[in-house]
């Protein structure tokens, strides 16, 4: 395999989690309106503790060869996903 080859492989498997994580986002948003009527302290704490992380590596110098970009997308999917969860807990 080619340095090219991988390069484009990782290329596309980082735009499709910024895809999947645009959807997660779409969709929390939209689900996100339902109040959370049970106390869920533990997700209300991974929430919190998730954006400080993506507010962290936000802010941070340089592009990291493309991981920095990667693991705001990620982290971005992890917060959907938490919100979600809540929704869910809350039912």
């Amino acid at each position: 395999m080619t340095d090219s080859t991988v390069s484009r492989r990782d290329t596309f498997k980082t735009l499709a989690a910024i895809g999947a994580a645009g959807a997660a986002v779409a969709m929390g948003a939209t689900l996100a309106a339902a109040p959370a009527q049970a106390a869920q302290p533990d997700m209300a704490a991974a929430l919190h503790d998730l954006q400080a992380a993506r507010d962290m590596l936000a802010a941070a110098a340089h592009d990291k060869g493309g991981h920095r970009a990667k693991a705001l997308g990620l982290v971005d999917a992890a917060i959907a996903q938490v919100k979600l969860g809540m929704v869910v807990g809350a039912m």
